[in-house]
């Protein structure tokens, strides 16, 4: 039985969009690290990344645009060649660009298409060829977002990504369970970082928010990053192509 608290211990993992110091990407390299793993946050915002990395023993930083094929075979070809292995890759960046269907320009759509959708098929797609030449499996998560399990107002360009990503995850799960690598989505709802920031809400709107969930509050990114490690880890070893909700109770 491995021991609570080194259950990643001797694992590679690659986190995108772990830039920000507050966001999920960095609280779930934060326990990742603590938990054992080796762990390389990428990003494009490349001295907050570099900051946010020096903050956590046993992490580094890796520039990655993640709309980028050649820069995705590039960092992952790094990562195993100085590391040996790649054991876990957290598909977590992305972009929120919200705004009716009739409001919505093509821009704004093949962005965040790009980023939130390509972006993790290449992620998958690369850190699946490094695991299954390894031979020694892996996980692959997937953050997607409660707008992939329900039509969320506003939202065109954004739920049609995240939707995308909850059905990627399932195919991928069946192509890749016979290489021992699981693959699964989280569901976040309203998490307070930047990315709700961005969103503009007042105080009033904020509480509004949180009055939605069933247990009152905003998720912070621990809520996000504790149900990303139990995936990362052997505990999860019969769990994959399955979506996990972290909400508060907002959609259920």
């Amino acid at each position: 039985m491995v021991e609570i608290g080194n259950e990643l211990a001797g694992k590679v993992a690659l986190i995108t969009g772990g830039a920000r110091t507050k966001g999920q990407g960095a609280a779930e390299g934060r326990l990742f690290a603590s938990r054992g793993a080796t762990v390389v946050l990428t990003d494009v915002l490349d001295e907050e990344g570099e900051r946010t990395a020096g903050e956590i023993e046993n992490a580094e930083y890796a520039h990655l645009d993640v709309a980028s094929e050649s820069e995705w075979d590039a960092v992952v070809a790094d990562v195993v060649a100085r590391h040996g292995r790649l054991d876990v890759v957290v598909n977590n960046a992305g972009i929120a660009r919200m705004g009716q269907l009739v409001n919505t320009t093509l821009d704004d759509w093949n962005l965040t298409l790009a980023i939130n959708q390509t972006g993790v098929f290449l992620g998958m797609r690369a850190g699946a060829r490094a695991m299954i030449e390894a031979g020694n499996g892996g996980s692959i998560i997937n953050i997607s977002s409660v707008a992939g399990m329900v039509g969320l107002f506003g939202s065109s360009a954004y739920g049609a990504s995240k939707w995308a990503v909850r059905g990627m995850t399932k195919i991928a799960a069946k192509e890749l369970g016979k290489h021992g690598i699981r693959v699964n989505s989280v569901h976040p709802g309203f998490i307070d970082t930047d990315m709700l920031a961005q969103g503009n809400f007042d105080d009033e709107q904020r509480e509004k928010l949180a009055r939605s969930a069933s247990v009152g509050r905003l998720g912070v990114p621990d809520d996000i990053a504790n149900m990303v490690l139990y995936l990362a880890t052997d505990t999860a070893g019969f769990v994959t192509g399955q979506e996990f909700v972290v909400d508060g109770g907002w959609y259920g």
